[in-house]
């Protein structure tokens, strides 16, 4: 493992819509437990989804960690649906009704829905808070080594990294998974946010890209190809509980298996590839170093800290479901995402204020819960100073 002086540290920020309000409270109290406020403990971040978004603020605003963490929190404790779909009710009857005509009159025209839920009104958040023209000097100034925002390809079923970050990075390209060097823009930022079906897909050159979770076989990759050798990885579920079993006898409803759906796309790939990083970590743990050098094993040892929800998301989007506007809850309920078995795809579309602000605290309180592990990770434990990046 290289010395403290010489690693880089990574933010991984998984995808999962409303549930990336989670990730705000875990870096409030990381921000809180640093000797430092200003200083930017993750030089390299990358992110999905939803988390994209936060990556993005937080990158602009490297130079500056603590004021990039309070603008995070100032957008999502005062979040509103509105703020991201149409959830006014011609919005949602507009979107109902263009999937109605589409299923019942498919043969009259070929101009098919694009998505369930109109996002224009997320282009315009992120136009008010994010200048992505901040990256860049972020990263001459080394407050910011790297910055990688992953979408997927729908044409191509490629998982592409756009990465923003210093010269000497190079682009790499593996089995369906790809990192190119670019300027990050908008419309990256919506395109690793376009959750299938829920909002509509992105051209970036000449393809259509699509939510960065779907087909990420790797996601903690990118990473690593920018020269990360500790992950903090924040994910968006609890952990598995093998002693929570439910069973039903009723057929699931058109949310339920949308809510499953999406729980393969955003969390089941996670936490695959961080059991598989455990498993490398032992294996190459035998290994002494000089023997890896000696015959070009190019395997390292990567630290990763996990940082997941203590509780259900699902349940605790079931405790503010009313939250959200009339015509959106009745959209839900029409699928059956009101009931208890549908609120998986509540809590990814639950964009109000008393949700985002209760995931919020949980993630502030389960990370001070592991506050000493969390210290020792960054390396400030016993007030040793932060690690040079």
């Amino acid at each position: 493992m290289p010395n403290r002086g010489q690693s880089r540290t990574a933010l991984i920020l998984a995808g999962g819509g409303a549930r990336a309000a989670y990730q705000v409270g875990v870096l409030t109290a990381v921000h809180e437990l640093l000797p430092d406020p200003q200083h930017n403990p993750f030089p390299i971040i990358c992110a999905t989804s939803a988390g994209a978004i936060n990556a993005a603020l937080l990158a602009a605003g490297a130079k500056d960690f603590g004021d990039g963490v309070n603008r995070l929190r100032e957008i999502w404790e005062n979040f509103h649906a509105a703020d991201v779909y149409r959830a006014d009710f011609f919005g949602i009857a507009g979107s109902g009704a263009r999937w109605l005509s589409a299923l019942a009159l498919s043969w009259f025209g070929d101009k098919n829905p694009r998505s369930l839920l109109d996002n224009t009104p997320l282009r315009d958040l992120l136009r008010r808070n994010i200048d992505l023209n901040r990256i860049e000097a972020a990263i001459a100034s080394r407050a910011l080594h790297a910055v990688s925002i992953t979408c997927s390809g729908y044409a191509s079923g490629e998982s592409v990294s756009f990465f923003e970050g210093r010269p000497d990075l190079e682009p790499w390209r593996r089995t369906q998974r790809i990192g190119a060097h670019v300027r990050l823009t908008m419309e990256h930022l919506l395109a690793s946010a376009a959750i299938p079906f829920i909002f509509p897909a992105i051209k970036l050159n000449r393809e259509f890209f699509g939510d960065g979770s779907t087909r990420q076989l790797a996601p903690i990759s990118p990473a690593i190809h920018l020269g990360a050798d500790r992950i903090m990885v924040i994910g968006a579920e609890r952990l598995p509980d093998e002693t929570v079993r439910r069973s039903s006898n009723n057929y699931p409803s058109l949310a339920e298996i949308a809510g499953h759906a999406l729980s393969s796309i955003f969390l089941d790939p996670l936490t695959a590839d961080i059991e598989r990083m455990k498993q490398i970590n032992g294996i190459v743990s035998l290994i002494p170093e000089e023997i890896r050098q000696a015959k070009g094993i190019g395997l390292r040892p990567i630290d990763v800290l996990q940082i997941s929800p203590s509780q259900s998301l699902d349940q605790l989007a079931a405790l503010h479901a009313d939250a959200l506007p009339w015509p959106v809850k009745a959209l839900l309920r029409g699928i059956g995402a009101m009931n208890g078995g549908g609120g998986v795809l509540t809590s990814y579309l639950l964009f109000e204020r008393p949700y985002t602000q209760a995931l919020i605290e949980l993630g502030y309180q389960d990370t001070m819960a592991r506050r000493e592990e969390v210290k020792s990770f960054l390396g400030v434990a016993g007030g040793d100073g932060l690690v040079d990046t």
